[in-house]
């Protein structure tokens, strides 16, 4: 599964912190700074990136 999917599905509340470590499989330090990397990347999407689905 997509990265960016499971941590959309973690942002929603769909699944816990924990759930979406299990599923990544990364430990906490890892995910919280997985989760903030693809808040920036979403914040500020690089030129050429499509905007949307």
């Amino acid at each position: 599964m997509d990265k960016s999917k499971v941590i959309s599905a973690y942002r929603r509340g769909f699944i816990t912190f924990r759930e979406c470590g299990q599923i990544l499989g990364v430990e906490d330090v890892q995910l919280k700074r997985l989760v903030q990397l693809e808040e920036n990347r979403l914040a500020f999407p690089q030129s050429g990136q499509r905007i949307g689905s």
